[in-house]
């Protein structure tokens, strides 16, 4: 599997099209009257944008992406690992996770059937995680019973019999890997919750590929390589924004799916003061190494895992390879930026020794390379690590944000999430006080939307991680 930032472009013909002749003038205001045009703009045309607009074009919307990068899933998307797994420390997180794993299941005819080309892969390999105490293995359970996610409970000998050449030793909490404590022997042994029904999608930039085509496919129309320098009002609510080549683009719907860059979009169009949760960007690495021996058979995948205990995470990959990364334990630093643009796609041999150190104390077999191998991408972070799928105070100016690092499973989902709450507020609904209910199609799951508000209490329970 090359590296995400090995990766070639994937263009379409109709984004081609798009890129030559869309050309938007707005229509002059009159007072206090709105013009027409679009019917909504997205901003962002990563997993989580292309899902949004592809939901508002199957709804019969009239919709207009708007990127800097130079296609879908150019940004964090392309980072991802693209795990797909169901542990969440609250029951919409965990209902959410295992309807959306029904969508990647069957992928090719979820947004297939409009693209035409290539189409990313969701392979099955199970996760593992690992009874850590900050794992709240028990919790998960109890949540997974509810939700109707099939589980095993392993203890160490199965652990070890399941895994081959794993360490089942306890070693928490997480320690940084020059501390000696690192190295100390371990208190005992862990057992490990397992879902069969979990894996990961082989290349995530080409599933917003998918998603952008099958959108373009129902008439959305892609402007990449540029930048929105103004959100426009009339009266109390949006308008249409404006592009750093004078390009005006008026809609009466605007959907702030910029990743990292979400923040600074909110305060550009004036809103967020009412957000009882914030976002910021934070830049994270995840690494690729040669897996251990015994970790997959043949062709077959390990599983994924878990790993509060030592603070990581382990994901296959084709080629004999694992990607490594990190589960934010309170011994590492977070590295918060200010300007996505500035950060650096390489990886810093301190985490790369760090987190690849940790796996190796896991699977004793793991070689651990003298220079660091991998991406860094910069995670959009919410306070709690529970996304923002809202409304906000400026009429028709929504959000999808805080959703980097573990949210890329719930993207097929998302897009309905947005496309529901959308139909609902702009036809009157006040979702502020009365939250919107989502039924999931495959699982029958009633999915609270207003856990998922800007104006909620920072969740209680979150693992305050990105294992959220």
């Amino acid at each position: 599997m090359p590296l995400p930032h090995e990766r070639r472009t994937r263009t379409t013909a109709a984004t081609d099209a798009t890129e030559r002749t869309v050309t938007l003038a707005m229509t002059i205001q009159e007072p206090d009257v709105c013009p027409a045009g679009a019917d909504a703009v997205v901003v962002g045309a990563g997993v989580i944008g292309a899902a949004v607009a592809f939901e508002l074009a199957r709804g019969g919307r009239r919709v207009v992406v708007i990127d800097k990068s130079g296609g879908a899933g150019h940004g964090s998307t392309g980072a991802s690992s693209a795990v797909i797994r169901f542990n969440y420390s609250t029951w919409d997180g965990v209902a959410t996770a295992w309807e959306a794993r029904h969508h990647w299941e069957d992928w090719a005819s979820h947004p297939g059937g409009y693209g035409g080309g290539p189409v990313a892969a969701f392979h099955r390999t199970g996760a593992v995680l690992l009874d850590a105490p900050d794992a709240g293995t028990a919790a998960v359970a109890a949540l997974f019973d509810r939700a109707g996610v099939p589980y095993e409970r392993w203890d160490a000998a199965t652990l070890r019999s399941r895994v081959p050449g794993i360490d089942a030793g306890r070693y928490w909490p997480p320690k940084p890997v020059h501390d000696d404590a690192f190295f100390a022997e371990p208190a005992g042994e862990l057992g490990a919750l397992f879902t069969p029904d979990a894996g990961f999608v082989d290349d995530p930039q080409l599933a917003a590929q998918n998603l952008a085509d099958a959108a373009a496919g129902l008439g959305a129309r892609f402007l990449f390589h540029r930048t929105v320098v103004g959100v426009d009002r009339c009266a109390d609510r949006v308008s249409g924004v404006r592009l750093a080549d004078g390009t005006r683009i008026a809609a009466r719907v605007v959907v702030n799916a910029a990743g990292p860059w979400s923040g600074a979009f909110n305060r550009m169009a004036g809103v967020g003061s009412e957000f009882t949760v914030g976002v910021r960007p934070l830049r994270q690495e995840v690494h690729q190494v040669a897996a251990p021996r015994g970790y997959g058979a043949g062709d077959a995948f390990g599983p994924v895992l878990a790993d509060l205990d030592l603070g990581v995470y382990l994901r296959p990959a084709a080629g004999g390879k694992v990607l490594v990364g990190g589960t934010e334990p309170a011994c590492d630093p977070l590295e918060w930026i200010e300007d996505p643009d500035a950060s650096s796609p390489y990886p810093t041999p301190g985490r790369f020794a760090a987190q690849v150190t940790r796996a190796a104390r896991r699977f004793p077999r793991l070689t651990v390379p003298n220079r660091p191998t991998g991406i860094s991408g910069v995670y959009d972070a919410a306070d709690d690590w529970t996304p923002i799928y809202d409304r906000t105070n400026l009429g028709g100016f929504y959000v999808a944000m805080g959703t980097s690092g573990n949210q890329f499973k719930n993207a097929p989902l998302v897009g309905r999430f947005l496309a529901t709450l959308i139909d609902r507020v702009e036809a009157g609904h006040d979702h502020d006080r009365s939250p919107v209910r989502y039924l999931g199609d495959h699982t029958g799951n009633v999915i609270n939307l207003g856990a998922f508000s800007r104006k909620r209490p920072v969740t209680q329970g979150s693992a305050r991680s990105v294992m959220g």
